[in-house]
């Protein structure tokens, strides 16, 4: 998979150039172009953006207006709403927006109506998710107010940033510490979504409860009641997202909300079957469970492998698994392959580990394998 970095391109520092030059008749492009393209490559995504929001801010004029009006000049006509096609003579979008983003942040906090106004333009063609996240932070009912009455919008994109640029912890996203600690400002927001015709949206909206999860999971297992309530399939997939991680730590609330009761089962295993796993290879191991129910009851298997630590020390983590329905006296047997291979999210060392269950909430099982670093 292409770095994405590299969609941070000379080409389109050149085509930046080009509209830019089409708009503002003092512009040096080959000195502009020059200062970004000498160091471009050496940088990681971030700092690329970083690179040309400052030199473009530079080479624009000193009043706000005239700034936006230059910016807003060299968009991209409004062909469609797909974010991912690249700019082209017709002007910037895509991936363009993560800089000239940089640039409305850098220089209109002071003027909230005219920045979002741009920003909004702007998240059509792309995303402005990390943009408005300074605004929040500097005056959020501010910020708040203007958001609102998005969610109403035709743009599905516009609607997404209502949910997307205020989730409280975005990943490479500022961090918006007061909703982190009180996330009610946008509850009522997340409710006007929750139904949206498109997944995008709702989408969104899971990943952000899914935030607010992370500090209050109560508060999410509650949201999680009562929108299960007469939900429709949607609804249902969102709110299942949204709980992903309450699920998978068993918190009691959320497996309330779902209809999970504690299993009534008896558990045989896990049983590894590799009990030797060179790092590269899997571990493989299999569980047999009986109901001992007097009715039938729904299951959320997952396991947990507790990998060790640099300290010595094991720590689990869980993965989700299937789903069962386990009627009366039935037995089941299952089996699971998991690969020990090199991922950019952990670091693995040698020595013992163990594998363990995780069923409704309730841990069952402890079996260890040796795995073998080479």
């Amino acid at each position: 998979m292409e770095p994405f970095k590299n969609k941070i391109s000379p080409d389109l520092v050149q085509c930046l150039g080009m509209h830019i030059e089409r708009h503002l008749e003092t512009f040096d492009r080959a000195a502009y172009e020059a200062a970004i393209l000498s160091a471009l490559d050496q940088l990681e995504l971030k700092q690329r953006a970083r690179l040309i929001a400052d030199e473009t801010g530079k080479i624009l004029p000193e009043t706000l207006d005239a700034k936006f009006h230059i910016l807003r000049s060299i968009l991209h006509p409004l062909e469609n709403e797909d974010v991912d096609r690249a700019s082209d003579d017709k002007g910037i979008r895509g991936w363009g927006m993560m800089p000239l983003g940089m640039v409305v942040t850098d220089h209109g906090l002071r003027d909230f109506k005219k920045s979002f106004a741009l920003l909004k333009e702007m998240t059509k063609r792309a995303t402005a998710e990390f943009e408005v996240r300074p605004f929040l932070d500097q005056d959020q009912d501010k910020a708040l107010s203007i958001m609102t009455p998005w969610v109403k919008d035709d743009s599905v994109h516009v609607r997404r940033l209502v949910s997307e640029g205020t989730r409280p912890r975005l990943p490479w996203g500022m961090r918006l510490k007061k909703l982190v600690k009180d996330p009610s400002p946008t509850l009522p927001l997340l409710e006007a979504l929750k139904d949206d015709p498109e997944e995008y949206v709702r989408r969104s909206v899971a990943n952000h409860l899914n935030d607010i999860a992370k500090d209050h999971p109560d508060l999410v297992a509650d949201i999680a009641r009562r929108w299960l309530k007469d939900a429709d399939r949607n609804r249902e997939k969102l709110v299942r997202h949204a709980c992903r991680s309450l699920v998978k730590q068993g918190h009691p609330g959320t497996l309330t909300a779902f209809g999970l009761k504690p299993p009534e089962i008896t558990v045989g295993g896990p049983n590894v079957k590799t009990p030797r796993v060179i790092y590269g290879d899997a571990v493989s191991f299999d569980v047999e469970l009986s109901s001992t129910g007097k009715k039938a009851q729904d299951l959320v298997i997952d396991y947990l492998v507790h990998f060790k630590k640099a300290n010595g020390t094991l720590a689990p983590k869980v993965f989700k698994w299937t789903k069962v329905k386990l009627e009366p006296g039935e037995m089941l047997s299952l089996s699971r392959d998991h690969a020990i291979r090199p991922i950019t999210t952990r670091v693995y060392y040698g020595g013992t580990q163990a594998i363990g269950l995780r069923i409704n909430g309730k841990d069952f099982g402890f079996s260890e394998f040796e795995l073998v670093m080479e």
